[in-house]
């Protein structure tokens, strides 16, 4: 049997093509949901270049939404620069385990793999708790709302949210703070007042207000400079260049640039990001590596959300939000 959201989504195809044709997708990134809670509807920004250029098959992005769903008692095994899983494990025996007998597992792996001996095997436990985007979906409209309202593509703003708000607001252990995880000396300096008094980064609006106004002035001119330094050409919507973009916000215009350095690029595509993903360079690890790595995971999590459980699914023009 045909279900009528899928009669909507066909339609929908059918429309976009159309636009396609005319040459204004760009007005048109923007769906409306209905059906998700109650009788409210959401916006969100559509992410077709995910499944267009093949980023939904990468098994970086699949490992961590394997994790989404995963209790934190649980964990897998796995080796870094891949992320391939080599086994699931209790939490619990794993932590019985002696500080050498976590190595020896590891050295086996790597013996098992012929990897070498700088390659990093990781024990990742399960990050449900964490990633509950149910909770979070409510707040993105406004991200979109506001971010749009401040000439920054709301794309950011959706992504940010997901990665950095789903479960509770808390302090990163380097100090971020808020939904959208800004420091404290970036957000003061941003215009935002945080002293022992006062914290806006908690206010929804202010902070949303202060991470479109990082991204604009700071986030995308630094990225568009390590780019053009490389004679590196570039769109900012294509979907690398906004991953990048988000190290950027993440990992701090240095580091990335330092990456950037490291690995001398000569075109700007997947490939440069996937490079990234196993890149280490100064403070440039393995925090920095995932953040794309989970945008994509949360993206694609929230797809399967909208898709599963909607009933309606609309285009609407970036006017209207």
């Amino acid at each position: 049997m045909v279900k009528i959201k899928d009669i909507i989504f066909i339609c929908l195809m059918v429309f976009a093509s159309t636009i396609l044709a005319q040459g204004s997708l760009n007005e048109y990134r923007l769906i409306e949901v209905s059906g998700l809670h109650d009788s409210i509807n959401y916006k969100f920004v559509e992410n077709q270049q995910i499944y267009d250029q093949g980023w939904d098959t990468l098994v970086q992005p699949n490992f961590w939404r394997m994790l989404m769903t995963m209790d934190d008692d649980s964990a897998l095994i796995n080796i870094g620069s891949t992320r391939q899983i080599i086994r699931k494990v209790a939490v619990k025996d794993w932590n019985k385990l002696t500080n050498d007998g976590k190595d020896a597992i590891r050295d086996s792996v790597k013996k098992h793999y012929g990897l070498s001996d700088e390659e990093h095997v990781y024990m990742t436990s399960g990050k449900k708790m964490f990633y509950d985007f149910e909770k979070v979906i409510p707040s993105i409209g406004r991200g979109i709302e506001i971010f749009n309202q401040n000439k920054v593509d709301p794309f950011y703003a959706q992504v940010i949210l997901l990665i950095e708000s789903p479960n509770k607001m808390q302090k990163s252990p380097v100090g971020a703070y808020g939904s959208f995880q800004i420091m404290r000396k970036v957000a003061i300096n941003l215009g935002l007042k945080v002293n022992k008094y006062v914290d806006e980064r908690k206010d929804f609006d202010k902070s949303a207000w202060a991470s479109a106004k990082l991204i604009r002035t700071i986030c995308i001119p630094e990225t568009n400079k390590m780019l053009d330094e490389k004679g590196i050409s570039y769109n900012s919507s294509e979907l690398w260049y906004k991953l990048l973009v988000l190290h950027t916000y993440h990992a701090g215009a240095g580091n990335v640039k330092n990456a950037i350095n490291y690995i001398n690029p000569t075109e700007g595509n997947m490939e440069l990001i996937t490079t990234l993903w196993h890149t280490e360079v100064g403070a440039f690890r393995n925090a920095s590596q995932n953040y794309s790595q989970l945008a994509l995971a949360s993206l694609l999590e929230l797809d399967e959300i909208i898709y599963n459980k909607c009933k309606f699914i609309y285009y609407c023009p970036l006017n209207e939000i």
